[in-house]
């Protein structure tokens, strides 16, 4: 990793190769792209700060995820502490949304709104174990990896969690 020796233009490449990902993780994590913007790139300046303490045996995902979620709690709590609670929910990039078809993007965009809004309600770690698998497309072995934690409890975390988000969402379409 030429980071470790100070090297910007390898900063650059790093950047350019992670920063969707790193965005997108984020975003699912704290729920307002500002914000999600905010993290990831104090996440990529934090890899530049702290490249000499990455063991280059290892996977850089997991370590560069850790930073990102660490900066994302904090930065939840700083926000609860100033309830500055506002999400971006027409910000349909949250759930990846491809649609040729307007109005079935129409659609897509309102049902993202209805499931952003419903896993800002779950805790950090439903929230994240939910962003993970359904949006980031992990599977149970990666995440597993990436939380150190066993696919057991990825398993037995996702299956609480979603049934947590299932009561949110149908108390949602039962209100409207």
């Amino acid at each position: 990793m030429e980071i470790k020796t100070g090297d910007k233009k390898a900063l650059g490449l790093l950047v350019n190769k992670h920063k969707k990902t790193a965005f997108r993780i984020a975003l699912g994590l704290v729920g307002n792209k500002d914000d999600a913007y905010d993290i990831s790139q104090e996440a990529f300046l934090r890899v530049y700060r702290s490249a000499n303490t990455y063991d280059t045996d290892q996977p850089f995902l997991p370590w560069f995820y850790r930073i990102i979620s660490n900066l994302s709690k904090t930065w939840l709590v700083k926000r609860s502490k100033r309830e500055n609670k506002m999400v971006d929910v027409d910000d349909a990039s949250y759930l990846l949304i491809d649609s040729s078809n307007p109005e079935d993007a129409m659609v897509k965009k309102e049902t993202a709104a209805y499931v952003r809004n419903a896993l800002l309600k779950l805790d950090y770690e439903d929230r994240e174990i939910i962003t993970l698998q359904h949006f980031r497309n992990m599977s149970y072995d990666e995440i597993a990896d990436l939380l150190e934690i066993s696919k057991g409890t990825v398993m037995s975390r996702l299956y609480y969690a979603r049934k947590k988000l299932a009561d949110i969402m149908r108390s949602y379409y039962e209100q409207g």
